[in-house]
């Protein structure tokens, strides 16, 4: 849920805001004569490689390579 609120409350309280965004990942919105000017988010970080990502979570279970043992029908 976002929190909005006038510029010049945001100016007053900014360094306690960026505090809360950064530990609760709320969003707030600033507005200037009530309308939407701008957004307090919380930084998101994405890895540089996606190269070992899923490292640990993905499990293989017998062999991947040799066919399976089961005949498949398939129509021609």
């Amino acid at each position: 849920m976002a929190i909005t609120m006038k510029a010049s409350e945001f100016k007053a309280k900014c360094l306690q805001l960026m505090d809360q965004v950064a530990a609760g990942g709320e969003l707030v919105v600033i507005t200037k004569n009530g309308v939407p000017v701008a957004q307090l988010v919380p930084v998101s970080t994405r890895p540089k490689t996606l190269f070992g990502l899923d490292a640990g979570g993905i499990r293989v279970l017998g062999d991947i390579v040799e066919p399976v043992a089961t005949a498949w029908e398939a129509q021609a």
